[in-house]
């Protein structure tokens, strides 16, 4: 069974907002700015847990907003959470085997998914939700010496992900994508307080 389907959202929030991890606000950041410096018509959220993020999205601006994710508890607490976001649709999919079916976006965001979904087919799914002259944004956790991939916390569910999570390469994932006609148009490096550190790309198709 995914890990994923038996990890209570409680747990998965409280570790990831934890002073330990301390990463469930800088991802949402990071995913304010990709919405504000793409401005996109539609966006779809690869592993969209319970809508870290979402707060940031512009209904004026953004129209069309896709989450996916395995767990139908995540999903169920994002539409209770976001009841009026405009064009909210979800969609229950385990990213490391399904295909995705859904009308291609402007933007698809994939932060800390293809660490646990790999590059297999979530990383096809993804390339084919982008439209043409849309994006691709990816945020990886860089590897940082002397610290654990999945920090302890005080969650011992938690634990039961630690054996899936693998560090994605960003020169890799950039080779990987440039066979797509996927482009690299921007790389930032964001530092965080617990000594780990994140890459976030964002990738064009032309």
């Amino acid at each position: 069974m995914n890990p994923w389907l038996a990890l209570p959202l409680g747990d998965y929030e409280g570790h990831m907002g934890s002073d330990a991890v301390n990463q469930l606000a800088p991802l949402a950041d990071l995913f304010g700015e990709v919405l504000a410096r793409l401005r996109p018509r539609s966006v779809a959220i690869l592993g969209v847990a319970g809508g870290n993020g979402l707060q940031h999205v512009d209904g004026t601006i953004t129209t069309r907003v896709v989450g996916i994710d395995v767990n139908p508890d995540y999903l169920a607490a994002t539409r209770e959470r976001f009841p009026d976001l405009r064009g909210l649709e979800l969609l229950r999919a385990d990213l490391e085997h399904d295909t995705i079916k859904t009308e291609p976006v402007a933007l698809v965001h994939a932060a800390l998914v293809f660490e646990y979904a790999g590059t297999g087919r979530c990383l096809e799914s993804a390339v084919s939700l982008v439209a043409p002259d849309g994006h691709l944004s990816v945020v990886l956790q860089i590897p940082s010496e002397g610290r654990q991939a999945v920090t302890p916390s005080g969650y011992a569910s938690m634990n039961s992900l630690a054996d899936g999570f693998s560090f994605i390469d960003p020169h890799r994932l950039r080779r990987l994508l440039a066979q797509q006609d996927l482009r690299l148009t921007h790389q930032s490096r964001l530092a965080l307080c617990t000594g780990k550190a994140f890459w976030s790309g964002y990738f064009e198709r032309k």
